[in-house]
């Protein structure tokens, strides 16, 4: 495993530089690359398509598009008869083709899945805890792996690309809100996590912000393929999110740009709060234990809460004024077409928070603002895993987003 496989990543890493005289094989490799791409975009393309998306000669595509199916990352649909002319056939991802293990490492719970090509979660290994520490992920990262490889025949196993990590930067920061004792998340802060993660398991490692991650999921298997641009809310343990900008993730200079936790938005009395401390599923957990109630099934699974009643209620309420304050403020600064609410609970509350926030963005003063669409997220509670497991297929099968969905002229090409 060389030292280029296991870099570090935080956003797709590039193929190659078109303008850098790129030779035959490299050539074919980006070229490659841009057809899978598309196909994953527009979940399927005929050779066709293809050749009039990317410039390439119609001899191009059908060679590139036999390799690929001859090398089993295409499949192929039933052809579609048209009026005039040979039949069309649409090419698929093969889902088989690649694996991928995302894991993500939340306040509360981590969770590992193994994600197939199309993005579909094959397998998935939960965990809870009341604080996160190194050697608990790390133990997760060998015993959950190795479980979850236990499963698949020797031919799904040479078929892994890697292992993509979505977690918190700086998790030291918020040990008193998760209840740690003093000093005790201090041991992160010389933890370096890619590091140890590469030395113990048989896979080439990336890391990327978790929220960053859950954004990326959604603009790849999501929303994004409808919004350009669109403000990203992923209410977890901590609320974090992110920034999508002409249909590519925008991290900004220091890698933390649409970060939100720390957008300054006023609570019900008027006073000036950060984001995170309102709009967080750690203050819904504050929230049931004053009422007496046991606020450990919001860990168990994310997918299963029950209905906490008046707190629940109360949460959402207020966590819904606060997004609306944090989006006008976000569109006021830039014109997104939408805002995008999600987060590690079931659907029929991400429903009736984008309700609620809808209904509060109306409330709101919104002369001089175009007021963007408010939907739910698409991909759900898996989206920072998802994220994660996205990093590997990235790095050896696809383009970055941004080439991608400018879909501009292949390096064959030129200009």
């Amino acid at each position: 495993m060389s030292s280029e496989e296991n870099a570090s990543v935080s956003q797709t890493l590039p193929v190659h530089d078109p303008a850098g005289g790129a030779n035959q094989v490299r050539v074919r490799a980006y070229n490659e690359r841009l057809v899978l791409s598309l196909v994953r975009r527009h979940g399927s393309q005929s050779k066709s398509e293809i050749a009039k998306r990317t410039g390439l000669s119609a001899q191009t595509v059908s060679v590139i598009m036999r390799s690929l199916e001859k090398d089993g990352l295409l499949m192929r649909g039933e052809p579609v008869r048209g009026r005039v002319g040979q039949p069309s056939v649409p090419m698929y991802l093969n889902p088989d083709a690649a694996f991928s293990f995302g894991v993500k490492i939340g306040r509360r719970s981590a969770d590992l899945v193994l994600m197939d090509f199309v993005g579909t979660i094959r397998h998935q290994v939960h965990r809870t805890y009341r604080y996160p520490l190194p050697d608990k992920i790390m133990q997760l990262l060998r015993e959950g792996i190795a479980e979850i490889c236990e499963k698949l025949a020797p031919a799904e196993l040479e078929k892994v690309a890697g292992v993509g990590i979505a977690a918190p930067f700086e998790l030291w920061n918020w040990a008193e809100e998760v209840g740690a004792p003093e000093g005790a998340m201090d041991v992160w802060r010389s933890f370096d996590l890619h590091a140890e993660a590469s030395a113990a398991l048989p896979f080439p490692v990336f890391l990327q912000n978790d929220a960053t991650s859950a954004c990326g999921a959604e603009l790849v298997f999501g929303n994004g393929p409808a919004y350009p641009d669109f403000v990203y809310f992923f209410v977890g343990s901590f609320i974090g999110g992110g920034i999508v900008l002409n249909s590519a993730v925008f991290a900004g200079r220091s890698g933390t740009a649409g970060a939100i936790g720390p957008l300054p938005v006023r609570d019900r009395t008027g006073k000036t709060r950060q984001l995170l401390d309102i709009a967080s599923i750690f203050v819904l957990e504050n929230m049931l234990s004053e009422c007496g109630i046991d606020p450990e099934p919001l860990w168990y699974s994310s997918e299963d809460w029950v209905d906490f009643g008046a707190p629940l209620e109360n949460w959402i309420r207020e966590t819904a004024a606060a997004l609306a304050q944090a989006i006008v403020a976000a569109a006021s600064i830039i014109d997104f077409s939408a805002a995008i609410i999600d987060g590690g609970f079931p659907g029929w509350v991400r429903a009736r928070l984008v309700q609620a926030t809808n209904e509060e963005v109306d409330r709101l003063d919104l002369q001089g603002i175009i007021r963007p669409e408010i939907i739910e997220g698409a991909v759900g509670a898996q989206a920072r895993a998802i994220g994660g497991a996205s990093l590997p297929i990235f790095n050896r099968y696809l383009l970055d987003q941004n080439v991608l969905f400018k879909e501009t002229r292949s390096p064959e090409q030129g200009g």
